[in-house]
């Protein structure tokens, strides 16, 4: 990995098995120093988004690939100077000769970018990241626009690149530029302080309105030509999302799980009204203050005291040995909708945790999810899971196993209906569950002795105290 005073930075592998990752951003630039830990690059594997530290100090000479370009495991993505020629490496920079013809070189510098300011994750191997961070002042309201457009001005008189600001826009802006395969670096920015918006990226896919009738003379020595459709540039018709990273992954193992395991899906209605009350109750408690408490938190307490009634659901089938893993442990998976895709990472050793551990452990997981640092550890693993469909108002569905696990429970919507509750029709607080199982691990008898006592401790939750 060491070429003379050059050090290749490899695309490491950030998860169990991972082959490649995509770069999402780069944090520096060719001349940058970097320290050891310093967070240098994003990158987007089939699990997760996670930014990669440097493992050693230097100047950065090359950065090997683009933004968005996916790279193998074990290839180096950035060269680094270090030692004596770390020291040379500045120096040369600074003394590069400027084009001669190009005259906006003449013109100062813009402020080198700065690194974001926010987490240093720390990687195995790679020791505790120590740098500092601080993030780029703001620029004057029309200032960018200004600076934008003579930016691409100069691009287009043939004057080359101009070195510019990375531009200024929200994550879902850059993911729809990303998308319709527009560089941001050429778009005139419209919103405050130079913000591109979603309306300038749809800006810059629209063609430019005079190309047309200056390619009309060439055409006109000879018939007139019949006159093109007219065409609405307003709106696309369709659009093309390429299928990568999660969104990926999570096609081929649901594809690869529902052609492999045979699905069984069974179906309860639950009152839960005991439950909701419990949920106030715990609230109030002063073990739970700060934590999150909501019907998850006793549902999935519910499905591990069911799992520890019955062992054998806890299995997955090893296709290689033909055999069935019955498994000592739960890693409670927890299916979680984020911006990059459905993601379920899990709670390890969940059956080990008390009430509060286990409330303290999903409001980290739910958090962690929604913030985008899920790690690929935290999604491997996994034993059995709950998808809750009920936050979108659905009654339930019939889920499909996470690939390795005998079991999924799907939780509906909880809502106010009519109730036979002791001999009388009352409003009371329902719910329809769904446990989705392998059939060639869980039979009938089994899936259905899970699903009644998870529906049982649900119906009357101080069987907690009993069989937990």
């Amino acid at each position: 990995m060491t070429e003379g005073s050059v050090r290749e930075f490899k695309m490491p592998d950030v998860g169990e098995g991972l082959t490649e990752a995509e770069i999402l951003k780069w944090y520096v630039q060719p001349g940058d120093t970097v320290t050891d830990g310093q967070i240098v690059c994003e990158v987007e594997t089939a699990k997760a988004a996670v930014e990669l530290p440097i493992p050693y100090d230097g100047v950065v000479r090359e950065l090997h690939f683009p933004e968005g370009t996916t790279v193998d495991v074990g290839t180096s993505i950035i060269a680094v100077a270090v030692g004596d020629g770390a020291a040379a490496a500045a120096p040369a920079q600074e003394a590069a000769p400027e084009p001669a013809q190009a005259s906006v070189a003449d013109a100062p510098a813009p402020p080198e970018e700065e690194k974001p300011q926010g987490r240093q994750p720390v990687l195995v191997g790679y020791g505790v990241a120590t740098s500092s961070t601080r993030r780029r002042p703001r620029k004057s309201p029309g200032a960018p626009a200004q600076e934008a457009s003579a930016a691409i001005q100069a691009e287009m008189n043939g004057h080359g690149p101009v070195t510019r600001e990375r531009p200024l826009a929200k994550p879902p802006v850059r993911k729809l530029a990303k998308d319709l395969g527009v560089d941001l670096a050429t778009v005139v920015p419209s919103g405050p302080d130079g913000v591109i918006t979603r309306e300038d990226v749809h800006a810059a896919v629209a063609p430019a309105p005079a190309e047309a009738p200056e390619a009309a003379p060439a055409a006109a020595t000879s018939a007139p030509a019949a006159p093109a459709p007219a065409v609405s540039h307003d709106t696309a018709r369709e659009t093309r999302v390429p299928v990568k990273g999660v969104r990926k992954a999570t096609a081929a193992a649901m594809v690869g799980s529902a052609f492999t395991a045979p699905h069984v899906t069974e179906f309860v209605t639950v009152d839960v009204t005991r439950t909701m009350k419990l949920v106030e109750e715990l609230k109030q408690d002063k073990e739970f203050t700060g934590l999150r408490v909501n019907p998850l938190l006793l549902i999935a307490k519910a499905l591990l005291v069911a799992i520890r009634r019955n062992p054998d659901i806890n299995a997955s089938w090893d296709e290689a040995a033909q055999e069935i893993v019955v498994k000592h442990y739960v890693n409670l998976g927890i299916a979680a909708a984020t911006p990059r895709g459905l993601i379920v990472p899990n709670i390890k050793d969940a059956h080990a945790k008390t009430l509060p551990q286990l409330a303290e452990s999903l409001g980290e997981l739910v958090s962690t999810a929604r913030e985008g640092r899920t790690s690929p550890a935290a999604m491997q693993g996994g034993t059995v899971t709950i998808t809750n469909v009920g936050v979108f108002g659905v009654d339930t569905g019939t889920p499909i196993l996470n690939p390795g696990e005998s079991a999924i429970l799907a939780v509906g919507a909880i809502k106010l209906q009519p109730w036979v509750h002791k001999g009388k029709v009352k409003p009371r607080q329902v719910t329809t569950l769904a446990l989705s199982f392998d059939h060639r691990l869980v039979d009938g008898e089994l899936g259905s002795k899970v699903l009644a006592d998870v529906a049982a401790v649900l119906e009357q939750p101080k069987r907690l105290l009993t069989w937990a």
